[in-house]
């Protein structure tokens, strides 16, 4: 019964293929694991979003969608001009402790950036993480702009006293520009925090078989043990 919220530095930094990842690596070690997105935009109903993606890459977790709005906007914004109801944070906590209730972890995919307002109030998936005093992991791009975008994101976790479990340069290339192996070798002096996943681009399109062979290789061992139990055998 244990939460993990899966944030990012901006949009299209590939959270989705890292919530993937460690949903991956949690049902390997044995938990019941769910995933949940509080607020999916940009798709309008009966499409495939992101926790399809999720299920064709992890089989057999649960997935669970609170709102969806069809405009590709921030949620709150997304949520007045749709006319559907807004997300309030009593309301998405509520649920995830549901979901606690008979999972033994639920993961927590944002949208966008931590400070994103989600719904009423303007809340964000940072207060999400302080109600539920879940640590978060944080999703980077490797390319130009990386160390200044985490670091602004690590403090906003910090001001908060959020803990983070550490940080996941999604899609990573086979061949790393320079700036990239800079950043890389930078972030955790920049922001206090250890890089703890390289996901190398393009596995979002893997088979779930392949996919769940090779996901441990992409992240430390340690965060494996402490957020995910596993165990190297």
């Amino acid at each position: 019964m244990t939460n993990l919220i899966v944030t990012g530095t901006s949009t299209e930094v590939g959270k989705t293929i890292a919530t993937a990842c460690l949903a991956a690596l949690a049902s390997a070690a044995g938990m019941k694991v769910a995933v949940c997105k509080p607020a999916q935009t940009g798709i309008t109903d009966g499409e495939s979003g992101d926790l399809d993606v999720i299920s064709r890459l992890v089989p057999g977790v649960t997935t669970v969608e609170f709102a969806r709005y069809p405009e590709p906007l921030a949620p709150l914004t997304a949520a007045r001009r749709s006319g559907r109801p807004t997300l309030t944070l009593e309301g998405v906590v509520e649920k995830i402790r549901e979901l606690n209730a008979v999972h033994d972890l639920v993961l927590v995919e944002g949208a966008g950036g931590v400070l994103v307002q989600l719904g009423d109030g303007g809340f964000t998936v940072r207060d999400i993480a302080a109600e539920l005093s879940a640590p978060c992991v944080i999703v980077a791009a490797p390319g130009l702009g990386t160390l200044n975008h985490t670091a602004l994101t690590v403090e906003a976790l910090h001001a908060r006293n959020i803990v983070i479990a550490g940080i996941i340069l999604g899609a990573w290339p086979r061949n790393p520009d320079l700036a990239m192996q800079c950043n890389r070798h930078d972030l955790p002096a920049v922001t206090g925090e250890n890089v703890v996943g390289e996901i190398p681009a393009g596995v979002g399109e893997s088979e779930w078989d392949n996919f769940a062979q090779s996901v441990t290789a992409w992240f430390d061992t340690q965060f494996r043990r402490t957020y995910l139990a596993q165990r190297d055998t």
